[in-house]
């Protein structure tokens, strides 16, 4: 008589988490999966219950900023000046339970953390680090990224936002667009040109010849407030001048940090369609039996699981390399461009196996896939992506 084959034990399949097939929890450490667990416990007690609302009427929950603070999370990757200082990893799913909940909310902390945070702490003086640091980490200074203007976003080396030097301080110039946290920053990041190349500028909402507008009307990203900023003759003191830097390498050093979130953040919107969508068609009946009884609806679920698991191990060894501090922009690139596609698909996927209660809001994929639609976008299209990652392979700039 032959033994049962171990690994067609139904016990092995009921053990497999159908967003986690590799279990790629057990690969990290006690300290990574206590903060995932912390930030899963806040989203789904606090995010998941209002987003939906937020979404529907265009609205930041700005509520949840103290929150999120309090766990940590705004700068959580920064040593010193009040900062978590945690690991890549452990930012990586930070940003993944965030975006579980919503981009919107994931988007807020990333352009606080990596777009913000990070360049006053990379390239700032020490006294811009310690008036800045502390207090955005604690939610009390909300801050903005100016780099997108409005005549394109792809090429940041175009800049026409302008500073010029007049005696001891600098007169900014221009117009950014598409900003995320704009119009309720206390600070916005600003990159500009200069006689001597980009630079970076740290402009206060107080400071005269500064606006801000909301965009409206959005179908995507409706509980994120997105902004032009606007820059007539503003007056921006030399000790607001970002001393570390010049030249593109700055912003582009910040939206490397920023993607990397991205990577993680993304496939936690895509395990939170398939999670819905498979209790979804477990018990939906359909011509006497339930969808997920159908081949069809089997493989679909199975291709969306395929991808999350795919993207899951991309972002960890992208995680643990950065870690290491062997990460290169190209590889970010890589998880960048896999992992937004591959959740936008499982998004719109869900919300068509779904059916008509797909374009509800009550389901959480077609928020995910619209907020999609700008996350493929932004921090570099997947056509820049593919090019960053084609330059690397033959050591030719197609761009």
């Amino acid at each position: 008589m032959s033994a049962k084959p171990q690994n067609a034990s139904p016990s092995v399949a009921a053990d497999l988490n159908p967003v986690d097939l590799y279990n790629v929890r057990a690969m990290l450490t006690e300290e990574e999966r206590l903060v995932q667990d912390s930030v899963a416990k806040y989203v789904d007690d606090q995010v998941i219950p209002i987003i939906g609302d937020c979404f529907e009427h265009e609205r930041f929950p700005r509520e949840l900023v103290a929150g999120v603070a309090e766990l940590g999370l705004l700068g959580s990757s920064i040593q010193g000046y009040g900062c978590a200082g945690l690991n890549a990893v452990s930012y990586g799913l930070i940003c993944q339970e965030l975006e579980r909940g919503d981009s919107g909310l994931r988007s807020f902390v990333s352009v606080q953390s990596s777009l913000c945070m990070y360049p006053i702490y990379a390239f700032g003086s020490e006294e811009q680090k310690q008036r800045w640091l502390p207090r955005m980490a604690k939610g009390e200074v909300i801050a903005c990224f100016g780099l997108t203007e409005p005549h394109g976003g792809s090429d940041p080396a175009n800049m026409k936002t302008y500073a010029k030097k007049q005696g001891k301080d600098w007169v900014l110039n221009g117009a950014k667009m598409w900003i995320t946290n704009g119009a309720i920053a206390d600070l916005a990041v600003v990159w500009a040109m200069t006689d001597a190349g980009i630079r970076g500028f740290l402009v206060e909402k107080d400071f005269k010849g500064f606006s801000t507008s909301i965009v409206k009307h959005k179908m995507s990203l409706r509980a994120s407030v997105t902004s032009g900023l606007f820059f007539d003759n503003v007056v921006v003191p030399e000790e607001n001048v970002l001393p570390g830097v010049v030249g593109l390498k700055g912003p582009l050093s910040c939206l490397t940090q920023a993607r990397y979130g991205i990577s993680w953040g993304v496939t936690g919107a895509a395990q939170a369609c398939l999670s819905q969508v498979i209790d979804y068609t477990k018990t939906r009946m359909l011509f006497g039996k339930p969808l997920a009884a159908t081949q069809a609806v089997q493989i679909r679920l199975a291709e969306m699981a395929r991808k999350i698991t795919t993207s899951q191990l991309l972002s960890l060894q992208l995680g643990r390399l950065k870690d290491q501090g062997l990460m290169v922009p190209t590889q970010v690139s890589v998880a960048k461009w896999h992992n937004a596609r591959a959740a936008i698909e499982v998004a719109r996927d869900a919300r068509d196996l779904l059916g008509g209660a797909g374009i509800s809001v009550e389901y959480v994929p077609i928020r995910h896939a619209l907020n999609l639609e700008s996350v493929i976008t932004y921090e570099g299209t997947e056509t820049v992506h593919q090019l960053t990652v084609g330059r690397a392979l033959t050591g030719i700039n197609a761009f």
